[in-house]
């Protein structure tokens, strides 16, 4: 009797060798679908963070329980027992004092139902991951990476502990700014690594590109692009952070001012960066205008470029994307901020961001070193 496998056996293992490209076509585009879900689901938890964030709503719930913290408050005791111990903190002292059961609900929903969709995710990640493992769905390097991805959600629900517990502190009303940005910083690295894992396993193999040079010119603005949307998004979260939006609520100049009187009144100089409001709304904006010119390079090389019909849709996407995000910039700067504005806008930083990352995987081909 031979001792070759069958064609059946072999395909039920999961070989460590396998790659995306040795998935089916069916399962590629059920796996894909799948992650772009989880994606899809990043961008509402980046959402409600921003809501929560603009509402106040983040220090409602004073106690981390990952586990048993899904259940809400069943009875009027338990209510008056969450309540308690908000009345407990400075943000509640200062700025709710006189509050209400009532109000304190409000609250207390919203910063519920933002913890309860990231356990959504958690569910939505490692379900899926057993389910296409069962199936003999995944190559064993696509397992590893996303028990990494669910160890890394895990990791970021901590951080998003360590964010609120900071407002707890004396005479706070708020999260420290370094710690919002940590934990938002964190929601993006994993949406940006779930995007392009989505993206790699439905298009396993990069585009035959024509015009390699100008392709790579392309991708080479592009990642200058992609490093400026980051940079944006980490002083817009400073900007989030202290308050630095509902202050020069003027547009192009500051009270003005092209560059804002005060800009460098703190020590060491770099602390103005991520403490001096007019300096931090400064920095956000200028980082935007930057960012927007060198997406319109990128647009306009990649236009003249002979690309392929969905790399050329990516980066035409892109321009339209970032015009989006400035213009929503601008409205709420000028409207000082109002709850829906601030929240969109975030959770569009997000959307552009996605929309470049899904350009630059349309770019693949134009690495350096392939022929």
């Amino acid at each position: 009797m031979s001792n070759t496998p069958s064609p059946a056996s072999a395909s039920s293992s999961i070989d460590a060798t396998q790659t995306v490209d040795d998935m089916r076509l069916r399962d590629r585009r059920h796996v894909s679908n799948w992650l772009l879900s989880i994606c899809v689901m990043l961008l509402g938890m980046i959402a409600l963070g921003g809501a929560t964030r603009l509402t106040g709503s983040g220090l409602s719930i004073m106690e981390w329980r990952p586990l048993t913290g899904i259940i809400p408050p069943l009875t009027h005791a338990q209510w008056e027992h969450e309540f308690a111990l908000y009345q407990g903190i400075p943000q509640y002292k200062i700025l709710h004092d006189g509050f209400g059961l009532a109000g304190f609900q409000q609250i207390f929903w919203l910063e519920w139902i933002h913890r309860f969709w990231g356990r959504l995710m958690g569910i939505n990640l490692l379900g899926g991951l057993a389910f296409f493992a069962f199936r003999k769905a995944l190559t064993r390097g696509l397992v590893i990476r996303l028990l990494v991805f669910f160890v890394l959600g895990g990791l970021q629900g901590a951080i998003g502990w360590f964010m609120v517990a900071s407002g707890f502190r004396p005479d706070s009303t708020a999260v420290e700014p370094v710690r919002l940005v940590l934990h938002l910083g964190m929601a993006l690295l994993l949406y940006v690594a779930i995007l392009w894992t989505a993206l790699s396993v439905r298009f396993p193999e990069p585009e035959v590109l024509s015009d390699m040079a100008g392709a790579r010119r392309t991708r080479t603005f592009l990642h200058a692009a992609l490093g400026l949307v980051g940079l944006t998004i980490v002083a817009g979260g400073f900007t989030a952070g202290t308050h630095a939006g509902f202050v020069f609520n003027t547009f192009p100049l500051m009270d003005g001012h092209l560059i804002p009187e005060g800009y460098a009144k703190l020590s060491p100089f770099w602390y103005n960066w991520i403490a001096n409001i007019p300096a931090v709304q400064f920095d956000h904006r200028l980082l935007a205008t930057v960012t927007a010119l060198t997406i319109g390079l990128t647009v306009l090389t990649g236009m003249k470029t002979k690309l392929t019909a969905r790399a050329h849709a990516a980066v035409a996407l892109l321009g339209w994307a970032v015009l989006i995000q400035y213009a929503l910039g601008v409205t709420t700067l000028l409207l000082v901020v109002p709850v829906w504005a601030g929240t969109i806008h975030q959770t569009f930083a997000a959307i552009l961001l996605g929309v470049g990352v899904f350009a630059m995987h349309t770019l693949r081909g134009a690495r350096r070193g392939r022929s």
